[in-house]
């Protein structure tokens, strides 16, 4: 099902929404396909892979505009990891900080293990003086620091981790997951929900229960293979992060 609107300020937002009755109208990959087309996207089409991270950040941000009006305007805490799922985060950080939406980033990870196209991000990010905090995941104290950065926030993002997760959540994550999860309050996943598995959509063992998901570029296989999933993705908006898959069957 295809959603045509007018978003805020006129911005149309097309953005396609699984249903789980509609998959035949979607693509579906598993993680090796998904990281394939991100390869041929950056190596053959010749787009960098901070504009591609650009752009699926964007239509993230489009959806929280839209869905999450009223949330919003208590704030939005943003938990991002070190990795390009926590690059995503940190571009929606910025976009809507300048869109005068109130952000908190909650670095979720060791500031020196950002690399590449997030660590550009997170630069960006600290050179606009964004309020950056970060969580001690080692703390006996997690769940009360979640609880202090959530703050008055009336919106989280999942900006953890991304599709590549495999095998059983290491503490302090399974812990960290939950801490957030207790909150109560809407999350969006970026991408994937933390702590669910891209291929098989089981839990390892906890992941984020979001409200709405946001994928990039298909469905992923574990979504449609465990209809189980469907508690920990909410609903599930598939967005296009500047190239599509019927692009490259073109191509």
């Amino acid at each position: 099902m295809s959603i045509d609107a007018v978003g805020v300020d006129g911005i149309i937002d097309q953005m396609a929404e699984w249903t789980g009755n509609n998959t035949s109208d979607f693509e579906v990959m598993t993680r090796q396909q998904v990281r394939r087309f991100d390869a041929w996207a950056i190596g053959e089409m010749g787009i960098p892979g901070v504009v591609l991270m650009e752009n699926a950040a964007k239509n993230c941000t489009d959806v929280i505009l839209k869905h999450f009006p009223d949330e919003i305007k208590a704030g939005v805490c943003i938990f991002c990891g070190a990795g390009n799922n926590g690059g995503d985060g940190f571009v929606i950080a910025r976009q809507l900080f300048n869109r005068g939406i109130a952000v908190r980033i909650i670095l979720c990870g060791d500031s020196g293990k950002i690399k590449g196209d997030a660590k550009i991000n997170f630069d960006i990010c600290r050179n606009m003086n964004l309020p950056i905090a970060a969580v001690d995941t080692e703390s006996d104290t997690l769940c009360k620091d979640i609880e202090n950065a959530v703050g008055e926030s009336g919106l989280l993002v999942d900006a953890i981790l991304g599709t590549g997760m495999q095998g059983q959540l290491k503490e302090p994550f399974a812990l960290l997951i939950s801490g957030i999860n207790l909150h109560n309050l809407p999350i969006v996943a970026v991408d994937i929900p933390s702590g669910l598995d891209c291929d098989t959509g089981q839990l390892l063992p906890v992941s984020i229960e979001a409200a709405v998901t946001v994928t990039f570029v298909a469905l992923k296989k574990g979504f449609v293979a465990n209809p189980d999933s469907r508690k920990a993705t909410g609903r599930v908006f598939v967005a296009d992060i500047g190239m599509t898959s019927k692009t490259k069957g073109n191509a």
